[in-house]
């Protein structure tokens, strides 16, 4: 019966932790076709967790009140052995639950990033900030502008320490790491994503990168193609490298030693 009660107990306050924790929109307004998704996945592990957190802290309430030590007592409780069922019991539920949470997880992603026919941008990152090459019209920016609609293939690099992708309201967020040489397939650097809310938004940095990293953002500019082919008409075009200019580039990729910025700061940290 006490244990009856204790599930009742949980299920009732799992409930009601639940439906708090799913009031405030924790992720912002969405501006991507991958913001439904991730904020259904989000919503899906909160309902979970929070069942899961009660089913540990009602029955951990109630054998602390009941048998809590009495006054006066200052004797060593009872022996406790093994109990083979609850140990099967209490590794079995949490694996099948991470496995659902992973495949679920796994799901949404194949789904958001299949490609179809996307736009090719270049994105690069340096101490302390981001620049954009459209390879296939051969220009070069400051700001990142994309169609309204448009999925987009972001090709991500970094030319010294590790940075990190994330447009909020996009739900998209990508390391960059830096590869010595010829980047290995290993490392995914590459992001799909497809705009569907025109505006202004932030590029933000959020991977530690140095004094400089707060300072880290560009701008992204969600606009109709006619706004975007406007704008892309008044880049520059892209310089082709020269030799001294692509052995420099290399010699930044290689990295035996990491920037002198970033190189303080972790001697700083220590």
């Amino acid at each position: 019966m006490t244990i009856f009660k204790l599930a009742c107990a949980a299920l009732v306050l799992g409930t009601i932790t639940a439906v708090i924790m799913l009031i405030p929109n924790w992720n912002g307004p969405g501006a991507s076709t991958a913001a439904g998704p991730i904020d259904t996945l989000l919503d899906v592990m909160i309902v979970i967790s929070s069942y899961v957190f009660m089913i540990v802290m009602v029955p951990l309430a109630y054998a602390l009140w009941r048998w809590r030590a009495k006054p006066g007592d200052e004797s060593d409780g009872e022996p406790i052995h093994g109990n083979t069922r609850l140990e099967i019991a209490w590794t079995a539920i949490p694996t099948i639950i991470v496995l659902s949470a992973a495949i679920y997880s796994w799901i949404v992603l194949e789904d958001i990033e299949a490609a179809e026919d996307p736009l090719p941008i270049e994105v690069t990152a340096q101490q302390y900030a981001w620049s954009f090459s459209y390879p296939e019209e051969g220009k070069v920016a400051e700001e990142l502008h994309v169609p309204v609609g448009q999925q987009i293939a972001l090709e991500l690099r970094t030319l010294d320490v590790i940075h990190s992708f994330w447009v909020p309201e996009w739900r998209i967020k990508r390391d960059l790491v830096r590869q010595a040489g010829t980047p290995s397939a290993d490392i995914d650097d590459d992001v799909v994503v497809t705009p569907t809310e025109e505006g202004t938004f932030t590029l933000v940095c959020t991977e530690l990168c140095g004094y400089g990293h707060a300072t880290m953002r560009a701008n992204v500019v969600v606009e109709s193609e006619e706004d975007y082919e406007a704008w892309l008409a008044e880049q520059e075009d892209i310089e082709e490298p020269t030799e001294g200019a692509a052995s420099a580039g290399a010699d930044a990729t290689s990295g035996e030693e990491p920037p002198a910025d970033l190189g303080a700061l972790e001697s700083e940290e220590q």
